[in-house]
């Protein structure tokens, strides 16, 4: 099978996240500080009884979020400094998969090797599901995580009480997100994605739109603009809070450049924009002294103490497999994160990052297990990127998905069997025992449960001379769909730094947002000061738009 398009999210691991929070690792343990060491005291915050979902608010769900973080005693944090890396569908069955590929690729069996997250001492579960979805999507999710309080699918960072499309009521229901409130504070932000920056993750940390899809401004209709909507690229760029962000690395070029502009890199495509704007351009207007880069050799000579602007394709970024062959050379997600990180750390008063794999995501959704595991690695090389450059005492790192996506593990293939491979075990003597289905045909380890690898029609096919571990090979699935599904698992949390040790067991996915709010004092004392805290001085009030 042909790889087909692909796009959108998943996590993965089979063990228990009781043992990776306790087994030994091959990493240096961190030293033990206060900020890392459990059983801190946990603070009681009281929350209304409500009935789901008719009681549900943006207002509940954000008092709700901060009595869980609370609780687990994030308020004793000390983090100067935040990151957290998001795997877009990075589901648990995706980071076992992954792990167990990073070491085969190293000529290891694979499943005693952890990813660079799997050595953090503290693990959750993330409960993922949207205000009005069992299944979500990645903006509804990721606008949890961004502003404290879940809301509906499709929508950026504005409350459910606003319906998908709808600009009714805008005004009212923005939600600030954290990376907002970090800016006005004074701190430093960042924003680095694999996808274009538009898109829904990344498009949560600084924008606020009840569709989407909205990422320029000839997408948002006419009636939508009237009632005040203004596209997803434009509200990046004019951010009010702060001086908006010191760093934005990812793609999505077209969306900042007019359409009668031609891009630097592909000289047969233009921008997207009909309204004449070229984004770009007020960008460097608002960052006089700042580096507006579209490839990795621009990047690499970009001045390390000026704002930087980096847009490396005109839509999502290259998969970390076809990386290599880009035309004008994109840098990799942890070259992307070295360069935040390393004009973020100046910052007086801290800083605030996502860092996006987003690209897993959208491998899932063609069906493409190949390149979804791929991009985990990368994102996991950089999040080893972020731990080499930043330091225990003062940082807190969290990494997490936003959804989960339908990839499986089947059959019982012996330890060390290719991953990608074909279920089979060998015996005692070395003899290969192929594993059949009742047809007698071999099947592979990771299936998927709908999506483009549909072959039912005309029976499944004979895998025998299938080369299923090549990156094009799209894996079986069991429904018929153009585009595989997310899954509506929970996803996990990993955590080390200040603050951590507050994560820990079951939560709704919201309340990220309040253990990194609250496990930064700065932070956590500025959002104080505007009157929305309690007695103990947990922020448990909404803020206001």
């Amino acid at each position: 099978m042909s790889l087909q398009p692909l796009t959108k999210c998943a996590l993965a691991a089979t063990v228990t996240l009781a043992v990776a929070a306790c087994a030994s690792t091959r990493l240096p343990a961190p030293a033990p500080t206060p900020a890392a060491t459990p059983a801190a005291a946990g603070v009681a915050v009281d929350v209304p009884d409500i009935r789901h979902p008719e009681g549900e608010s943006a207002s509940w769900w954000f008092r709700d979020g901060a009595a869980q973080a609370a609780a687990n005693g994030a308020m004793q944090g000390t983090a100067r400094n935040v990151i957290l890396f998001v795997g877009d569908g990075m589901s648990l069955p995706t980071v076992a998969a992954a792990r167990i590929l990073q070491g085969q690729l190293r000529g290891e069996p694979g499943e005693e090797n952890r990813l660079a997250w799997e050595h953090f001492p503290a693990t959750a579960l993330s409960k993922t599901y949207n205000t009005d979805q069992q299944t979500p999507d990645s903006a509804g999710t990721m606008s949890a995580m961004a502003t404290g309080a879940k809301t509906r699918a499709g929508m950026i960072s504005v409350a459910q009480s606003m319906y998908f499309g709808d600009c009714t009521g805008l005004g009212e229901a923005r939600l600030t997100s954290l990376w907002e409130q970090a800016a006005d504070a004074g701190m430093a932000t960042g924003v680095v994605t694999t996808t274009r920056i538009t898109h829904a993750t990344p498009a949560s940390t600084l924008a606020h739109s009840p569709n989407r899809n909205w990422e320029n401004d000839t997408q948002v209709p006419a009636e939508a603009k009237a009632l005040g909507c203004t596209d997803i690229a434009r509200q990046i760029v004019e951010n009010p809070h702060g001086n908006g962000p010191l760093v934005m690395l990812g793609g999505g070029r077209a969306h900042f450049m007019p359409s009668d502009q031609v891009d630097p890199e592909y000289p047969d495509r233009t921008g997207q924009r009909g309204d004449g704007r070229d984004l770009v351009a007020l960008w460097q207007q608002r960052h006089p002294q700042g580096a507006y880069v579209w490839n990795a050799e621009q990047l690499a000579a970009a001045p390390a103490d000026a704002p930087l602007l980096g847009l490396f394709e005109p839509g999502h970024m290259q998969y970390e497999h076809d990386r290599p062959r880009d035309p004008a050379g994109e840098p990799s997600l942890a070259e992307m994160t070295r360069a935040a990180i390393s004009r973020l750390a100046a910052a007086p008063e801290g800083f605030v990052l996502l860092v996006e794999g987003g690209r897993i995501d959208h491998a899932h959704h063609g069906g493409n297990a190949y390149r979804a595991l791929t991009d985990t690695l990368a994102l996991s090389d950089a999040v080893q990127a972020a731990l080499d450059m930043t330091s225990r005492e003062d940082t807190l790192i969290l990494v997490t998905a936003d959804h989960a996506h339908t990839m499986s593990f089947v059959g019982y293939p012996g330890r060390g069997n290719p991953i990608l491979g074909t279920v089979a075990k060998t015996d005692r003597d070395g003899n290969v025992e192929q594993a059949t289905d009742r047809d007698g045909l071999p099947y592979t380890t990771l299936v998927y449960a709908n999506g483009p690898g549909y072959v039912g029609d005309d029976g499944r096919p004979d895998l025998s001379g299938v080369d299923t571990t090549g990156p094009d090979y799209l894996q079986e699935a069991t429904v018929p769909m153009g585009s595989e599904t997310h899954g509506g698992d929970d996803v996990g949390i990993w955590a080390i730094g200040p603050g951590s040790h507050a994560i820990r067991g079951s939560v709704e996915q919201n309340a990220i947002y309040h253990f990194m709010l609250q496990s930064t004092p700065y932070l956590r004392e500025a959002f104080c000061a505007t009157g929305g805290c309690n007695a103990d001085g947990v922020p448990v009030e909404l803020p206001r738009p």
